[in-house]
């Protein structure tokens, strides 16, 4: 598999890469999280749903050549969330996402990960049009989204609600 983007990304805080193994027990922070996965998946996983979210995210890249990135903050080794590309077979187009365990909120990570992301996505996806498919009540989102230039596009229906589709600039 040629992969389009690079396998690992850092800036100063954070290291971007593949995830392993090892890591889907600190992923699980955030999956079993009721409130971080509110307007995602809407409700807390297993850890066995868990394990399969972080493998469907491994063979993503396998199946794009680009997907999400395990995010890791850099002084501790401890692995944070995921931040990268995503574009599976029930969505409407590619998305930048980012998920973070809640403990990890409000510390500037998603906003650098996000940032370092759309950059990625411009200089080596320039024909995919990126998005990020936000639930309507998933305000943190948007004032994330909007910061970094993404900008309110349309709403569509996705998953029982009318989501709303924001635009990621692409210079």
């Amino acid at each position: 598999m040629k992969y389009r983007v690079p396998l690992e990304l850092e800036t100063k805080r954070l290291a971007l890469r593949q995830f392993k193994e090892e890591g889907w027990r600190c992923l699980h922070k955030y999956y079993s999280d009721e409130e971080a996965t509110r307007y995602t998946s809407g409700r807390a996983s297993s850890e066995g749903e868990t394990w399969r979210t972080m493998c469907s995210m491994v063979g993503h890249w396998q199946i794009r050549g680009y997907g999400p990135y395990a995010l890791i903050k850099k002084s501790s080794s401890c692995l944070l969330g995921t931040a990268g590309f995503w574009y599976p077979n029930d969505w409407p187009e590619p998305e930048i996402k980012r998920a973070l365990a809640s403990d990890h909120w409000g510390m500037g990570y998603a906003s650098k990960a996000f940032m370092e992301v759309q950059f990625i996505g411009r200089e080596y996806l320039p024909e995919i049009p990126l998005i990020s498919l936000i639930h309507p009540d998933n305000h943190p989102s948007m004032k994330l989204a909007e910061p970094l230039g993404a900008v309110l596009e349309n709403e569509i229906p996705f998953r029982g609600s009318v989501w709303k589709v924001y635009r990621h600039p692409k210079e």
